[in-house]
């Protein structure tokens, strides 16, 4: 690859967007001096997070890893246990299963929304019996796109198995006017750098139920016992947000609606260079679409390309298209069923169970072939959107 132009400045694929009010807030947490963990914001925070889901419990984490580690731990996942998780998407759902001892059980997305497929859930369900019911099912709504939950809660409730939702990319998407993380006995949210909005590093637990919520701050908080010494009965974990940056998630609170708006506009604005300039030459993308009812906050704008639909150009020949001009795109998440680390993990598709020997036969593997996620971030200028257009304009010639 030639060398970037020094003088180009990077465009990230999704960077954090801050305003004042952030600042506000993180003025007072020091003027108080609640610089600690725990503290006015993070209680703050929590209720912003419940009124603006409409979820009665929420807990502020250091990310929304740990978030999920919790709920693991509170259902009493452990070692030999089985948990299913969605393959394609990021490790924070199955790498938590695994620090508790327990095997993450994979399937397949469909092609609809690119989340979990509910009948490769029902195979995996099935072939499992209830010998080995899973403790959990962990659906994604990837993208910020809602996965099918009325299918995938049809079927979790059949075979009477907890739902996790991973909602860490689609904080203010909603599935038929319902938040994304109010529909399961348990959701995570992730306030991560590089999400919708931010806390630095941050994450949520959220339930309906109050004792999940409760046992999650006591976990959180090192599992320390109510005494005027330090004592433990049992195994905790330093997973509590800081007060200071809890300050920073309630500023972003106040913007959250923006930001979603202009995440979408982001999307708009692709959709219609593709089908109106690019589609014009002979060109034919794919994008990730919502659900009918469905609405998503289009954390990254994510596009499918496959190469004999454009004249032989691939999504990696576009990504390093946009890399030398110092554009920062990411190819679509790599399943975890094709991870070294998950090599030996069950994967189960809409046909069944995969041999090892043939796991590249799935939805999954051909969106990883053939996505890619573009520069979404909510404070993309005029400036880098003429030099983003100007790099597409060059590659699709």
């Amino acid at each position: 690859m030639a060398a970037i132009p020094a003088d180009l400045p990077k465009i990230w694929l999704s960077s954090p967007h801050l305003g004042e009010q952030e600042q506000i807030f993180v003025n007072q947490a020091f003027a108080d001096n609640w610089i600690a963990p725990l503290g006015p914001h993070v209680n703050g925070f929590e209720k912003d997070l419940q009124e603006y889901n409409d979820v009665a419990h929420a807990a502020a984490l250091s990310s929304g890893t740990a978030a999920m580690h919790l709920a693991l731990d509170m259902l009493e996942v452990g070692p030999g246990d089985k948990v299913i998780c969605q393959s394609f998407t990021f490790c924070g759902s199955s790498h938590p299963v695994t620090y508790l001892g327990a095997q993450p059980v994979f399937v397949d997305s469909e092609t609809d929304s690119w989340n979990m497929c509910p009948q490769a859930l029902e195979k995996a369900l099935a072939e499992l019996g209830e010998a080995h019911k899973p403790k959990a099912i962990i659906p994604v709504h990837l993208y910020g796109n809602p996965a099918k939950m009325e299918e995938i809660l049809s079927v979790a409730e059949r075979h009477q198995v907890p739902v996790i939702e991973d909602a860490a990319e689609s904080l203010g998407s909603t599935y038929h006017g319902k938040k994304t993380g109010s529909l399961g006995t348990m959701a995570i949210y992730s306030f991560n750098g590089n999400k919708i909005i931010t806390t630095s590093g941050g994450g949520a637990l959220v339930s309906p139920y109050q004792r999940y919520i409760e046992q999650a701050r006591f976990l959180a908080t090192q599992a320390r016992d109510e005494a005027p010494h330090y004592q433990h009965s049992q195994i905790g974990y330093n997973y509590r947000l800081s007060n200071v940056l809890a300050g920073i998630g309630r500023g972003q609170m106040t913007v959250l609606d923006e930001r979603i708006a202009q995440r979408q506009a982001n999307y708009r604005h692709y959709r219609h260079l593709f089908e109106n300039e690019f589609g014009k030459k002979g060109y034919q993308v794919h994008f990730q679409e919502e659900l009918p009812h469905c609405v998503s906050n289009r954390w990254l704008t994510t596009l499918l390309m496959k190469p004999e639909k454009n004249k032989g150009k691939t999504r990696e020949g576009l990504r390093l298209a946009l890399a030398a001009q110092n554009i920062e795109a990411r190819p679509l998440w790599k399943p975890m069923h094709l991870q070294p680390v998950y090599a030996d993990a069950p994967y189960y598709t809409a046909e069944g169970r995969q041999p090892h020997s043939h796991r590249q036969n799935s939805v999954a593997d051909a969106l990883f072939e053939e996505g890619l996620c573009l520069p979404s971030g909510s404070n993309l200028t005029a400036v880098n959107w003429q030099r983003i257009e100007e790099a597409l304009q060059h590659f699709f010639t």
